[in-house]
């Protein structure tokens, strides 16, 4: 089964390491678009199509380095190996799958131990070639165990809703800043596993936390609630309020192991999609976000929805499913998906995404907010309050203490000219009196102590008269 480094066949050993060294960089973890570029970039610097080298990756996952070799026929191992050098090369390679970082020197001493070789007869350098020749080195060892500890096997929800996946991609430039500067945009996308439907997406001019936040709240709005979401360690998907929000929803949030770009496989195809519609887009000359996104929406309405998707075949077909020849479209999928979708009332939603700080209110019963007075209750003053807000809207927020119904305050207004006797807020204002409710009072304390005085005057004269 296994080739020696015989004379006349050497030229096939260097033919396999010359295809190694080509595919190499392939063999590590990166995006699927960064190792298509890899992969031109390789062909044309060696001369030979990309063709070739799908076929030399396949071959080497397949067989190792021994798969890169070119065919010839069928050798066999040199004298000076022992007769059972290949079940001595097969135990081995049994041995390091076993333990992935176990030495050679430990290999041997084990196969000496269990008296499969006699000792000091297996050389280190001669098995430890073999071993690296089958695709068992410790380099290739290596390898293997980060992809083991990666996200890497495929997997498919069965139904619409159970997972929805979440990120950013890089936009166009666009000269929507100040003066008709260009400005960066993202797009933010939620992808039903499933179905490779897209729930919500949208360019934005910035990558903040609210974009991510945004694109979760549009989802669950129009679509219903999902189970969990799948999200990678950008700081947007990281951020505490998401996963507050999503908590307050009943939504799981899960997270890819850093560096694994495989466990994002779909959401990373979805992203040629994009690269696709970007192409198409620089025709246009498009030059407004909203130009932008309505030639995104038409794209994906239109195109990629009612576009048969691979992914949905290679799913049913791996389950021994009949698929139409024409295939499944995203859209297909997720309207003859049986689940059924959960939808939430609107103000669950809004309060669920709402964003909340704290502040004291002042003196003036006013507080201060990016940058703006809010005006609140006199019997808060001194007291700290919380604001609920939404990041969209944040001119309008909520105000909410123990012991008080929550209220909406909005920014107060200040006018063009100095006001020399500046009034009160409105809520502080009493109305205009009418008389002196002191001088009443006084008023009536005196007629009650006449009446009292009076009434021991009377009471003197009779007790006289009576004696």
């Amino acid at each position: 089964m296994f080739i020696v480094n015989a004379k006349n066949d050497s030229w096939r050993d260097d033919a396999a390491l010359e295809r190694f060294q080509m595919i190499a960089p392939l063999l590590e973890e990166m995006d699927n678009a960064k190792k298509i570029q890899c992969r031109e970039t390789i062909a044309q610097e060696n001369d030979i199509s990309t063709r070739s080298l799908y076929r030399y990756e396949e071959a080497y996952r397949k067989k190792g380095f021994e798969g890169l070799k070119p065919a010839s026929r069928e050798k066999h191992y040199s004298q000076k190996l022992p007769e059972n050098f290949a079940f001595l090369l097969e135990q081995a390679i049994q041995l390091r799958k076993e333990v992935p970082k176990r030495s050679v020197e430990t290999i041997i001493y084990i196969l000496e131990a269990e008296g499969h070789v006699a000792p000091g007869l297996l050389k280190r350098s001669t098995l430890e070639r073999h071993l690296y020749k089958a695709g068992f080195g410790t380099a290739h060892m290596k390898m293997y165990e980060e992809a083991r500890q990666s996200s890497s096997k495929r997997y498919c929800k069965p139904h619409r809703m159970m997972l929805i996946q979440g990120d950013i991609k890089y936009g166009p430039s666009l000269p929507i800043g100040k003066n008709g500067a260009k400005v960066k945009t993202y797009l933010s996308s939620a992808l039903d596993d499933h179905s490779r439907y897209l729930l919500h997406s949208r360019f934005y001019a910035g990558q903040e936390e609210t974009i991510v936040e945004e694109t979760f709240r549009q989802a669950v709005l129009h679509h219903g609630r999902f189970d969990a979401c799948y999200f990678d360690n950008g700081k947007q998907y990281v951020a505490k309020q998401l996963k507050f929000s999503l908590a307050k929803l009943g939504i799981r949030v899960c997270h890819a192991r850093i560096r694994s770009g495989k466990s994002k496989g779909k959401i990373e195809k979805f992203h040629r999609v994009v690269d696709s519609f970007l192409r198409e887009s620089k025709l246009k000359k498009v030059t407004s976000l909203d130009e932008l996104n309505r030639y995104w929406s038409i794209y994906l309405e239109e195109y990629y929805h009612k576009d048969p998707h691979e992914g949905i075949r290679e799913y049913y077909r791996s389950l021994g499913v009949d698929v139409p020849a024409e295939g499944i479209t995203p859209l297909q999928e997720w309207n003859r998906d049986p689940r059924p979708l959960v939808f939430l009332d609107a103000s669950v939603v809004a309060e669920a995404f709402l964003h909340h700080e704290k502040r004291k209110v002042d003196k003036g019963a006013c507080i201060s907010f990016r940058g703006m007075k809010y005006e609140t209750r006199p019997s808060l003053i001194g007291f700290t309050v919380e604001i609920a807000y939404d990041p969209g809207h944040p001119e309008t927020i909520i105000i909410s203490h123990p012991g008080m119904l929550p209220f909406t305050a909005r920014p107060m207004k200040i006018g063009s000219f100095c006001d020399k006797e500046p009034s009160l807020p409105v809520s502080m204002l009493a109305e205009e009196p009418t008389t002196s409710r002191l001088l009443d009072a006084l008023e009536k304390k005196q007629e009650q102590s006449k009446a009292i005085f009076t009434d021991a005057i009377s009471y003197a004269g009779y007790r006289k008269d009576g004696e």
